[in-house]
């Protein structure tokens, strides 16, 4: 599998070329620093005042009062303690790198043992990660692991029906869900992870890079591979862009991206809302935001400024915008991507690719086709024109290539990247 991607409609899904953007002239003086701009407003105000001395001292006084106030506000220990859970929150601080030396550092005395637990589920090489946007066909892939008796499949075990908890998790089940019964068997006596659970996990730090801190999460995730009867399979739609963290925290781990043409995806996640949402903006879109595209873009905008918020823009903006962060992720941190596509249209040899790649054999792959039904492709033609989605997709993929531009890439990995024995 070259590249690890098993699709069908790559052509497609590749990103625009780079274009080149004529940038504004430098300074004229290129030696000298440009004077910082002041306000017309500003300083027409500063002129008047300097007329008149008393309330030009005034002016000073309170100035210096509020500068003041905010110095000491700054130094209260709060405060500081405030700033660095924002930092710490943000991912804005890296651990210090001399932490990382104390396994080879030997300690200095006898009675220091270096203690640490090499059995931690974290370091187990038998965990599967299936991991996908919403809508892209990861519950199949979970329903498909699920009929397999030698594994434990966990169903989004983010949500925020907390299925270890039979008063919070309820009854529904998607009708779109086919072959599926209920969410939560695999539950069944856990509720000892409420003690870890978090409802922000679906909605905040959406983001996490490899040295992001969370204890209680990854606790949360070492507690059901250890409950798991079988070889633990966890199906997440909120991991795609916490990737680095979890390849960096399970490195044994095998991890499965499955994607889905965004513009099927789009028309998919607005269920009954399709036919009415042609015309819609994102000040207008909540009522019919069934997956969370809000409220993530207003988390994902604090660790990429370049999302479309502004109000008049159409969601589907937005959610190609995190599409393409998604399936960047994926193809970068995963061990296997694979096309919701190929996997209706072709899912013989697509589950054959995937089992080898993460090294399970022996699978009866035959009596998993019945799970696998049809689905009709295309749907968004119906939704707008090629060219109303191709307008769209050309603005966020020439911002992506600006904002990036000054950084360099991470290598794609193929499967030598991450070995699988």
């Amino acid at each position: 599998m070259e590249g690890r991607s098993i699709n069908p409609l790559e052509p497609a899904l590749q990103p625009t070329p780079p274009v080149s953007v004529e940038l504004a002239p430098p300074h004229a003086d290129s030696g000298t620093r440009a004077a910082p701009r002041r306000s017309p407003v500003r300083s027409e105000l500063s002129s008047i005042l300097k007329r008149i001395p008393p309330l030009w001292w005034l002016r000073n006084r309170l100035r210096g009062s509020f500068c003041a106030s905010l110095r000491h506000v700054a130094g209260i220990r709060e405060s500081r303690d405030i700033f660095a859970e924002l930092l710490r929150t943000q991912n804005a601080a890296s651990p210090p790198p001399e932490l990382s030396s104390s396994r080879q550092i030997a300690a200095p005395y006898p009675e220091l043992r270096r203690f640490c637990r090499a059995d931690r589920a974290c370091r187990r090489t038998d965990v599967i990660f299936v991991t996908g946007r919403f809508r892209s066909g990861s519950t199949l892939v979970w329903n498909l692991f699920r009929h397999l008796p030698a594994f434990t499949a966990y169903y989004e075990p983010f949500n925020e029906r907390r299925w270890f908890d039979p008063r919070t998790r309820g009854s529904h089940v998607d009708a779109s869900h086919l072959e599926v019964c209920d969410y939560w068997a695999e539950y069944d006596g856990l509720e000892l992870l409420a003690s870890y659970f978090s409802a922000d996990w679906k909605f905040q730090h959406l983001y996490m890079p490899a040295h992001a801190w969370n204890p209680a999460m990854q606790r949360y995730l070492e507690l059901l591979i250890e409950k798991a009867p079988g070889r633990p399979v966890l199906q997440f739609n909120e991991m795609d862009l916490r990737l680095p963290w979890l390849r960096a925290r399970f490195p044994g781990a095998r991890i499965l991206h499955i994607f889905r043409h965004p513009r099927d995806q789009w028309c998919s996640t607005l269920g009954r809302n399709l036919a009415s949402s042609a015309s819609h903006t994102l000040r207008h879109f909540a009522a019919a935001d069934g997956f969370y595209l809000l409220r993530w873009g207003e988390d994902l905008h604090r660790y990429f400024p370049f999302l479309t918020l502004e109000q008049h823009a159409h969601p589907y903006e937005l959610f190609y915008q995190i599409w393409k962060l998604s399936y960047l992720f994926g193809r970068l941190h995963a061990d296997v991507s694979i096309s919701f596509e190929s996997l209706v249209q072709s899912p013989e040899p697509t589950l054959r690719n995937v089992f080898e790649t993460l090294a399970i054999a022996g699978l009866p792959v035959n009596t998993l086709l019945p799970l696998v039904k049809p689905v009709p492709l295309g749907k968004w033609r119906s939704y707008a024109a090629a060219e109303w989605f191709e307008a769209i997709e050309q603005r966020v993929d020439l911002t992506f290539d600006d904002y990036a531009a000054t950084t360099n890439p991470v290598t794609l990995s193929s499967q030598t990247q991450h070995p699988i024995s």
